[in-house]
């Protein structure tokens, strides 16, 4: 394996993934310097997050049309300049807009660097490949409040915004002299109905989602583009059964082991996306910490992420997808629910002991449906099938906030009461409860599926077994 291909794709990965959480601890500054209230430029998150929605769906095609590595290209470019624009930014109409063309780029770079992966690699190497791809989603999240923080705190804002230019700049030499050239491949017309109903179901689900937890406009804003969302995602069902060529081709779910990936990676992401929202709160507001305090707290998770990768490729081989998923599955429910029990008193050891074995679980399962979910797909249903996997990555970690966000406000109506450390414990308790459903698909799965990929054999006493 072209061990530099999967390593520039993960740093521009990162770059993506931090930057749509670097800005959250930086709010109150920036609203400060562009004279609006923070609640309202959360509008800028909403933004960013509604980009990719709109324009990851779109991503595929452009990448079999154009070729992957030209696009790869121009999303960095992109990426790049609304970097740029949102540090010159002097009104809030601007920062939206220049936030927008940043997810437009952010949402070119995941898809299609997966699908640069995945036709650069070979199908024995890519456990391996996809365990450094899949780093970024986990530490972006973790790392960047801190990050945002710090620049914020010693620097200035403009900086969360302007350091993405040299590493953009970095990104484009390393991906224009070592990434492999991938021809276009003949394509059928852009369904532009298509693209209509599914960057519409998309964008609906993550604004509305994203305003239903984070409202910075009134919740009727929020439910009526959910139910908008919701709609779409109606039409474009019904739209991609007739159409010849559609967008996004629901048939992929007919294979067993895409469909199993999909549905297990989307139930475990709701709690993926819901405690990096919860654990921040409850340390500053449950535990007293300051934000560098619980920042620094939370970043052991990283820890536990990164290690996977020196590991990822032997444990696959030796345990398969199915066991190996399944376990870490439970695992990652478990740690999420021992959340709900810590307190100012618990050991801080203790607790970042969890948060290390948290992360080691969350990113052996992701490690693992990302690859299992493409361990069986056609070459020419690649871009497809990462453009639609990316799209509902999206939709589930924006539902795995509004649903964290929607507990705690149930809870505190209940209670009567301001926001409590037993309102996150109540929280937790009920997304590990939702994540532990991630491990039901996987039990339908043979013990050697997508062995070609893993490396995994049956002992001859599994078949014995199996036969019985």
């Amino acid at each position: 394996m072209n061990r530099i291909t999967p390593l520039i794709l993960a740093v521009a990965l990162f770059m993506e993934q931090m930057d749509s959480t670097v800005i959250a601890t930086a709010l109150p500054t920036i609203a400060a310097d562009l004279g609006v209230g923070p609640i309202t430029l959360k509008l800028a998150l909403t933004a960013y997050m509604v980009a990719l929605a709109i324009f990851i769906p779109v991503s595929g095609w452009m990448a079999d049309r154009f070729g992957a590595k030209r696009i790869f290209r121009a999303a960095i470019v992109v990426f790049m300049i609304g970097s740029l624009l949102c540090a010159i930014s002097g009104s809030l109409l601007f920062f939206v807009a220049s936030r927008f063309l940043q997810g437009m780029g952010g949402a070119m770079m995941t898809p299609v660097g997966r699908l640069v992966l995945l036709r650069t690699t070979k199908k024995s190497e890519l456990v391996s490949a996809m365990a450094l791809l899949t780093i970024p989603g986990l530490l972006g999240p973790i790392t960047g409040p801190p990050v945002g923080g710090f620049i914020t705190t010693f620097f200035s804002w403009h900086w969360i915004f302007l350091i993405n230019i040299p590493i953009g700049l970095l990104g484009l030499f390393l991906s224009s002299r070592y990434l492999p050239e991938i021809e276009p491949i003949e394509t059928a017309a852009i369904d532009w109905r298509g693209f209509a109903f599914s960057s519409g179901a998309a964008s609906g689900l993550v604004f509305g989602l994203s305003v239903l937890s984070l409202p910075a406009l009134p919740i009727a804003v929020g439910a009526t583009a959910t139910l908008g969302g919701i709609l779409c995602l109606v039409l474009y069902v019904v739209h991609a059964r007739r159409h010849p060529a559609p967008l996004l081709a629901l048939t992929l779910f007919a294979n067993r082991s895409f469909r199993a990936a999909i549905i297990g990676g989307t139930v475990f992401r709701i709690a993926a996306g819901a405690t990096p929202f919860l654990l921040p709160l409850m340390l500053q507001l449950g535990f007293g910490m300051s934000a560098f305090q619980s920042g620094m707290t939370t970043f052991i998770a990283a820890v536990g992420a990164i290690s996977t990768k020196f590991i990822a490729r032997r444990a696959f081989a030796a345990a398969g997808f199915r066991n190996l998923l399944i376990a870490a599955g439970i695992g990652g429910a478990i740690t999420t629910a021992a959340n709900s029990i810590f307190t100012p008193a618990t050991p801080i050891a203790l607790i970042m002991t969890m948060l290390l074995i948290g992360g080691f679980c969350r990113s052996f399962f992701f490690t693992g449906v990302n690859t299992l979910g493409y361990a069986e797909i056609e070459d020419g249903q690649a871009s497809q099938a990462t453009s639609l996997t990316s799209v509902l990555q999206q939709v589930s970690l924006a539902l795995g906030v509004a649903t964290a966000a929607a507990i705690l406000e149930a809870s505190t109506r209940v209670t009567g009461e301001t926001l409590s450390l037993g309102d996150f414990h109540l929280a937790f308790a009920i997304v590990a409860g939702l994540s532990i459903f991630a491990v039901l698909p996987f039990f339908g799965l043979s013990r050697d599926v997508g062995s070609a990929v893993s490396g995994y054999r049956r002992a001859p006493e599994d078949d014995t077994i199996s036969v019985k």
